[in-house]
């Protein structure tokens, strides 16, 4: 038989500084020690395989240790240290309440609590998993708690702290522990190699730790699961073959498939990474995850939110560097639908693979949006393309706009129709279409630049009695309600050179004048002005009138009064029928 102690045994922590992610709880507990203001009763919170048990087991020999140091912390040399390594101490008792949780077990123990340490100063009750005693029992335990002997001291340890009774939680010192951070976790697993003469590589102990998901015995286990079937020397091969873990290599490849907008690519990478057994939904969460670590990259502030080997952080930062902003965001937004939408459709390999798709295109789509009518290419669009270089696949480097171009030359140019508009008589484009690319980017400045002076039309000079007929024809095809359209023709018009200022008399005229956004452009492709500018100016017309005072409301007497002043007649009448007002 087998003398093999798995590592979350082998390697459990002795002393308070063993403890892996928790320094916050175990000083505590030493200042607690060294200032003697130690509690009747503790409770250890947090999530599985962090140390709560661990923590509990430390204190409890610390607390009987006959030679403590000077940090406070066990000997494990003393006679109390070795009969609590080797489970035979009398002074320390530890309850699994998951299997003991009635009210007999908890009687049990009460008994026990009676009787005096016979070696050492504390008698120790340590109840792991506290939540599952039952309501009885938790009963039956308050007023020991709260008052138990001197030499008593209770360790509760749970990882559901919400089903504790608040009566409990009163009469303990609550300790939360956290998640062991994935940093933490590598070092703990390198010293284990280094003690063991195990070759691990540091990629597939960052993918280790990041399956633990913060618990460091899951880690152990895991680590000893790939150590098993690996040998002396762990690999990011192994490890993600065993793990059934997709590769990093297959999400790096996905964008610069994308930067280059190769579909086919992209559906092959997608094949491939289903016929190795890995599902739609897994794989589209990890892209995303990998989209969200490129746009972490673009900052040097924000690194540190990225929890990868050393090696993986250099290929992130290369990427972030030729991937747009604008590109990430809106893959992740798809991505993010895509998972949302991901249980309800039927055919789930389609569905994934048109949000590829649709983010390989993104580029297109937002020069197709931005195309503007004039023929001129915006400042947005050109934002859109950064000049990082890129490796191209035979190995020259060209920037991403080259290669973008490039890569559309020889495709059919897309043809998106405009939104329709109520002002039917100004100048209007009846398609946009994005131009052919044959020479980069250049090529396509020199093409649009062509297109704008040979039009053949003749632009209209700008005037502010032109500038008038225009807003007057604008607000005569508007279908909204007369009263909108007088607020409209009530507006006086200033021009400045490019600058068009429109004077409201009223906050509702200024609102309603601002949301009306279609009015400006329709302005610019009028006179072929895209550098028009347009603001909005109120001006009070009583700027020296007090403001209107607080009328009380008139009664029916007064009402009638006040009618009868500007009518005479109506007081004959009144005397004619014998009619008397309504008193308030």
């Amino acid at each position: 038989m087998s003398n093999f102690v798995v590592s979350a045994r082998k390697y459990r922590p002795n002393r308070f500084e063993d403890v892996v992610g928790q320094e916050h709880v175990s000083g505590t507990l030493k200042n607690a020690l060294q200032s003697d203001h130690l509690a009747h009763a503790f409770l250890f919170c947090g999530p599985r395989g962090v140390g709560k048990t661990t923590c509990a087991r430390i204190l409890a020999k610390v607390l009987n240790c006959q030679n403590i140091s000077k940090d406070f912390e066990p000997c494990n040399q003393c006679d109390s240290c070795k009969a609590f390594n080797e489970n035979a101490s009398f002074n320390i008792t530890e309850l699994d309440a998951a299997s003991n949780n009635s009210v007999e077990h908890i009687r049990a123990l009460i008994e026990q609590v009676r009787f005096q340490p016979q070696q050492g100063k504390y008698k120790v009750f340590i109840i792991d998993e506290v939540h599952m005693l039952s309501q009885q029992a938790f009963n039956a335990f308050l007023k020991t708690l709260e008052e138990p002997p001197s030499y008593a001291i209770f360790i509760l340890a749970t990882t559901e702290k919400h089903k504790i009774l608040p009566t409990i939680l009163s009469r303990c010192q609550i300790y939360d522990f956290r998640r062991i951070q994935i940093p933490d976790t590598v070092v703990h697993l390198q010293e284990i190699c280094k003690a063991e003469g195990i070759q691990a590589e540091a990629d597939a102990l960052h993918i280790i730790a990041q399956k633990s998901d913060g618990a460091l015995r899951d880690a152990l286990s895991i680590f000893d699961r790939i150590v098993a079937s690996s040998g002396k020397k762990v690999t990011y091969a192994d490890v993600i073959s065993n793990l059934n873990v997709l590769d990093y290599d297959y999400y790096f490849k996905l964008v610069d498939a994308l930067l280059l907008e190769d579909v086919s690519k992209i559906f092959l990478l997608f094949d491939d990474i289903l016929r190795k057994g890995f599902d739609a939904e897994l794989f589209i969460n990890g892209f995303s995850e990998h989209l969200r670590n490129v746009l972490v990259c673009k900052d040097e502030q924000t690194l540190s939110l990225l929890e990868v080997s050393e090696n993986l952080q250099e290929r992130y930062k290369t990427q972030a560097r030729i991937t747009p902003t604008a590109l990430i965001l809106t893959a992740l937004k798809i991505a993010n639908e895509c998972d949302l939408e991901y249980k309800n459709v039927r055919n789930k390999r389609l569905h994934v693979e048109m949000a590829l798709v649709k983010m390989t295109y993104i580029h297109r789509a937002v020069k197709v949006a931005h195309q503007p009518v004039n023929g001129e290419l915006e400042k947005k669009n050109l934002e859109l393309m950064p000049d990082a270089r890129y490796q191209m696949p035979d190995g020259k480097q060209s920037s991403f706009a080259e290669a973008t171009a490039d890569k559309l030359a020889d495709e059919t140019s897309i043809v998106a129709e405009p939104e329709p508009t109520l002002f039917s008589k100004l100048k209007t484009n009846e398609k946009h279409s994005l131009p052919k690319l044959s020479g980069g980017l250049n090529a396509l400045l020199a093409e649009v630049k062509q297109e704008s002076n040979g039009n053949g039309e003749e632009a209209i000079t700008l005037t502010l009695l032109a500038l008038q007929d225009v807003w007057k024809q604008y607000v005569e095809a508007m279908t909204a309600p007369l009263a909108t359209k007088l607020l409209f023709r009530e507006v006086e018009l200033t021009l400045h050179e490019h600058h068009l200022t429109a004077t409201a008399g009223t906050s509702l005229a200024e609102n309603t004048i601002r949301e009306e956004t279609g009015l400006i452009e329709q302005l610019r492709r009028h006179f072929s002005l895209p550098q028009l500018t347009f603001s909005i100016l109120k001006i009070d017309k009583n700027p020296g009138a007090a403001p209107p005072k607080y009328q009380k409301p008139l009664s029916a007497k007064e009402k009638y009064l006040k009618m009868r002043e500007t009518n005479p007649h109506l007081q004959k009448l009144q005397q004619k029928f014998d009619l008397r007002p309504d008193e308030d």
